[in-house]
């Protein structure tokens, strides 16, 4: 290496190292204030995570209460619904490993301005975090405040002025203890803690697989129609008691086979809700046949805004013995058993869970149900009328009428 490589190679490290000390100023500077740099210690201590048996959050006037019940998380306010495990259980390791970024002393005066001011209809008021064990008792309990916001470098825009400053979170102003004096800053904006249950429901639903037979039962009669199909493959569907008139539209039935594969929600009703409430006293019934014998009812009732209101009701015909093939080997008897068994199990423990579903009422979005809600007519091809089909059969007969041929030269 010549004594001029050896300079370069030496100036790009003072480089790097200069570099590398800005940014680490500009870490430390990002978190505003005149506190002292938090311990490293867990803000919450050693924090029984097995012995949490509820967890109760406090934001404004509303409460949720996320409950453990017989090893399963449930959210009271949803009828103890069953709430996200994976959703609860990330949560709790990290309230396990908060760490404080900053510390700083405050007065009663100050919790406004960083909204620790406890929950209730006052502007600037926290969001309450309390930890339960089995018999109710608080373990720890914490204000989650302001999100603190890091602001990010100003950046020149294509029309010359300064701009993407406007920060985004990167942590958040909490007290732990309701009659703390010491505000910490920890390094998570904690977003997803607010009293909503919908946001902690599991949204895990039933799923229909290879439909047979789907049919609409509307409170009025004549909208009501059935259409069924051979095979699993099968992409014609029949219309059931069609009259000479009708002919299914097939672009307007293509989405059948596939409709409900995958539903999902958007939140549970509350279960002192009447059914006359929300429509379902003369519902919309929705019911499908699959070829795996399962029956799927759904009862729908008056759409809100993009939300409609349903009861599911699962039923299944699941054989019990095998009825073995005619021309079947011995040696191909333990397997084929074994299949059926296999098979068997999986569809008990489906119908086992998709029952439990029946227990609530459901608010799904409107595009869930939509391919299915179609009145009888609407499913039909389009009829021309009188006026087009006259243009279109004078125009055939203007084309039957051969052309007129040229008169022969007289001169010749």
């Amino acid at each position: 290496m010549n004594r001029k490589q050896l300079l370069i190679l030496l100036g790009l490290v003072v480089v790097l190292g200069i570099v590398g000390l800005a940014l680490h100023k500009r870490n430390q500077t990002s978190w505003q204030g005149s506190g002292r740099q938090g311990a490293a210690s867990k803000l919450l201590g050693e924090l029984p995570v097995n012995d949490i048996a509820s967890i109760v959050i406090k934001g404004g006037t509303n409460e949720l209460d996320l409950v453990r019940q017989d090893n399963l998380w449930r959210v009271k306010q949803r009828n103890d619904y069953p709430a996200n495990f994976t959703e609860i259980s990330s949560f709790l390791l990290k309230a396990a490993d908060l760490k404080a970024v900053q510390t700083e002393e405050i007065g009663p005066s100050q919790l406004g301005r960083y909204k620790l001011l406890p929950p209730g209809l006052a502007t600037n008021t926290a969001v309450l975090l309390e930890l339960r064990d089995q018999g109710g008792k608080v373990i720890k309990s914490m204000l989650l405040g302001k999100t603190h916001m890091r602001k990010a470098e100003a950046q020149p825009s294509p029309m010359g002025e300064m701009g993407g400053n406007e920060g985004f979170p990167d942590g958040r102003y909490v007290m732990v203890g309701t009659g703390a004096k010491t505000l910490a800053v920890v390094s998570d904006p904690l977003s997803n803690v607010e009293a909503k249950p919908d946001a902690w429901l599991n949204k895990d639903f039933f799923k229909v697989e290879k439909i047979r037979s789907l049919a609409v039962a509307y409170p009025v009669a004549t909208n009501s129609w059935k259409v069924t199909r051979d095979t699993e493959t099968a992409t014609d569907w029949k219309l059931a008691d069609a009259k000479p008139e009708e002919k299914l539209d097939s672009s307007k039935t293509s989405g059948f086979s596939y409709a409900l594969g995958s539903p999902s929600f958007t939140d549970v009703l509350p279960a002192d809700t009447k059914p006359e409430q929300v429509g379902l006293d003369k519902p919309t019934v929705v019911t499908i046949d699959t070829f795996d014998n399962f029956t799927y009812t759904l009862k729908l009732g008056q759409k809100t805004n993009d939300n409609l209101p349903m009861v599911v009701t699962v039923a299944a015909q699941i054989p019990k013995e095998r009825t073995p093939g005619k021309d079947e080997k011995p040696e191909d008897k333990a397997k084929l058993d074994k299949e059926f068994k296999d098979k068997q199990k999986k569809f008990e423990d489906k119908l086992s869970q998709e029952q439990s579903y029946g227990k609530w009422t459901y608010l799904v979005s409107n595009w869930t149900v939509d391919s299915l809600l179609k009145e009888r007519n609407q499913l039909m091809a389009e009829k021309k009328d009188d006026k087009t089909a006259s243009t279109e059969l004078d125009k055939k007969e203007e084309l039957a009428v051969p052309a007129a041929q040229p008169k022969p030269d007289a001169k010749k």
